[in-house]
């Protein structure tokens, strides 16, 4: 089968691509100028240079292919490159449909988020809309809406949740910040999410290509334990040996230096970032697994042992 990934020299497109490779498919991978180092092995992948705002490019990848599969997807906005939610999450994911209608590539496989909704965040407002307008196309879609995603990102400048924590709190020698609203911090750090691993999440991607069941279905796609963001935060210290010190922090003060900050990449944390987080993301995803016969691998010291490199 050929496949047309967009996204695939990202952190879990770059496990679709192998997990792709390793089923006998063949991906056929939109590539930015440069990017090209990000694929481990280019030499087994069909390569079109070009980004998504390039029909062109879009079409060549599509044109003869069978199946695509859409996982673009940023984590924060830089307006003044074009890099916003607006345009990839949601414009870009609206062509590659158009287009893959035009084709007549049928099969689309589509990855947005858990917890989307209209009145939400950028992030979630742009994944919703891409959800909806794909509902009304002719496609044979599956939607699926992972919670946090976890994973050797494998270098290559590739966000990943877990390394980015390490970076950015675990290893710095200040306590690590347990937010909560309101004026008191009874539910500091309390909110939850459902870590998944990101070989798990693409064996169920890529296994659904061709799963007939799975067509028009929205799935969301969580690890086998909810860990609050307490737990979280220990559960990545401990992979590192270290006993992190947690400390409660109010939200709307964080958010409020978020304001001014998050426009700089060497801000950790922004406004969007907080708000999600403080919502939780957890699901149940147990008859999905068993449906697809993965057995789901758990967040703890072993999974997350690619912490220690770097």
């Amino acid at each position: 089968m050929k496949v047309a990934l967009f996204g695939g020299t990202g952190f879990v497109g770059s496990y679709i691509v192998d997990e792709l490779l390793d089923k006998g498919d063949q991906p056929r991978l939109l590539v930015r100028a440069g990017s090209e180092r990000k694929i481990s092995r280019n030499d087994e992948c069909e390569i079109i240079s070009g980004d998504i705002n390039d029909l062109d490019a879009v079409h060549s990848v599509i044109s003869g292919s069978d199946a695509v599969i859409f996982c673009i997807g940023i984590v924060r906005q830089f307006p003044g490159k074009g890099i916003t939610y607006e345009n990839l999450h949601f414009r870009g994911a609206k062509t590659c449909m158009a287009v893959a209608e035009e084709l007549r590539s049928k099969r689309f496989i589509l990855m947005s988020a858990n917890g989307v909704k209209p009145d939400g965040t950028e992030y979630q407002r742009t994944k919703y809309l891409a959800e909806e307008y794909l509902k009304t196309t002719g496609l044979d879609y599956t939607i699926f809406r992972p919670s946090l995603i976890f994973g050797d990102p494998r270098g290559q400048d590739r966000p990943e949740f877990c390394t980015q924590l390490r970076d950015q709190l675990i290893r710095l020698p200040l306590p690590a910040p347990l937010f909560y609203s309101g004026l008191l911090p009874n539910d500091a750090g309390k909110f939850e999410m459902s870590p998944v691993y990101v070989k798990d999440v693409c064996s169920i991607f890529v296994q659904s290509l061709s799963r007939k069941e799975s067509i028009g279905q929205v799935y969301e796609l969580g690890g086998p334990e909810n860990f609050d963001w307490k737990a979280i935060i220990k559960a990545i210290g401990k992979a590192l040996g270290k006993n992190k010190w947690t400390v409660p922090a109010p939200a709307l003060g964080v958010k409020s230096v978020a304001v001014l900050m998050d426009r700089f990449s060497f801000f950790p944390i922004t406004r969007d970032q907080i708000t999600m987080l403080m919502e939780g993301n957890t699901c149940d995803s147990k008859d999905l697994f068993e449906m697809f016969g993965v057995e789901p691998t758990h967040f703890d010291q072993k999974s997350l042992s690619y912490l220690l490199a770097d």
